[in-house]
């Protein structure tokens, strides 16, 4: 009970501090923020005495720790030079705010540390490090974006999140690359308008957590494990799997339609080249989750079967079919919307 009541505790510092940054009107208490959401994510990370999970938690803090120190240096410098400096300079120090918050949040070239945190964190970690812990350092760059250096890390960002995940067993760290793919599109809906990559930030954590929800109902860990689901009959199998191939944003699922807004963005901004770019790399990732879903999907599969608990009828379960049904029928419903507006 105690335990419980200090992850509650946790908890609503996490959410306070990403408030505080994302409401601040000062450098100063948006940097204040973070220090807070570092600080409470860092307790529920190690609160479940493991070795991995303690690992994971250094590098974590180390990483942080990092970013907000030269973060709080850069803030410093920009406004105490501001007065007499040259304009390349001011450009650097900009520069050097925008790196710091991508390395927070894990984009491309800055995200070295990204995959091997999530292989040592439990699916509720990991969920929260996908989703919500990513809201207030994209906010900030929304804030104070430079467009040279946008297309960089878009470009990085689709290439190393796809390429990355292919040579992968591990499904968290398959979700590690898959978020940092994610996280170029998100970017890139970033140079249209925030109303839009917020729209594609909210599809994509609804979505996550839906697969981590299966994932960590079933405790799977390794892409061997998917052999186990060889037990179950074949409309509970597609049941089971269809989340992933509208994460990977194959139409007509729900996945689909917040990469469908990006890309009609794009077109009107005339970036065919970046767009171009950007589809093809995403559909190297839709590969792999593809071949998360093909054992399971073939009706004679020959592989050895894992001992496995059949768990279809729970209560958590009937939460991951609630949760499937919008992802596969929500594009649907989204399409019926417009057209009855």
């Amino acid at each position: 009970m105690v335990k419980n009541s200090y992850k509650s505790l946790f908890l609503i510092s996490l959410i306070s501090g990403s408030l505080l940054t994302i409401s601040s009107s000062s450098w100063f208490g948006a940097w204040m923020g973070l220090e807070i959401n570092l600080l409470s994510f860092i307790p529920l990370m190690i609160g479940n005495n493991n070795l991995f999970s303690a690992e994971a938690s250094l590098k974590y803090f180390l990483t942080q720790a990092l970013a907000s120190s030269i973060l709080l240096f850069s803030i410093i410098m920009f406004f105490m030079l501001n007065n007499w400096m040259s304009n390349n300079f001011l450009i650097f120090s900009s520069l050097l705010i925008s790196s710091t918050l991508f390395l927070k949040s894990g984009a491309a070239p800055f995200h070295f540390w990204f995959p091997s945190v999530m292989e040592g964190l439990t699916w509720n970690n990991c969920m929260i490090l996908m989703t919500w812990q990513k809201i207030a350092p994209l906010m900030l760059i929304s804030y104070c974006m430079n467009s040279t250096f946008l297309f960089f890390i878009i470009f990085c960002s689709i290439i190393f999140g796809s390429l990355t995940g292919l040579n992968q067993t591990s499904m968290r760290k398959l979700m590690a690359f898959s978020s940092i793919n994610h996280l170029g599109w998100m970017i890139a809906g970033m140079l249209y308008s925030e109303n839009l990559w917020l729209t594609y930030f909210s599809f994509y954590s609804f979505l996550s957590i839906t697969i981590i929800f299966l994932l960590n109902n079933f405790k799977i860990f390794n892409l061997m494990q998917l052999f186990s689901f060889f037990k179950f009959n074949v409309m509970e199998k597609f049941l089971i799997f269809i989340p992933f191939l509208s994460l990977g944003g194959l139409p007509p699922f729900l996945g689909f339609f917040p990469k469908w807004l990006i890309i009609q963005s794009l077109l009107e901004m005339e970036l065919v080249f970046i767009l171009l770019m950007m589809v093809i790399f995403t559909l190297i990732t839709l590969f792999f989750y593809l071949r998360i879903c093909y054992s399971a999907f073939m009706l004679n599969h020959n592989e050895i079967n894992w001992n496995f608990k059949k768990n279809f009828y729970s209560k958590n379960f009937f939460y991951c079919l609630m949760f499937n049904f919008f992802s596969v029928s929500g594009l649907f419903l989204i399409t019926l919307f417009f057209y009855t507006i």
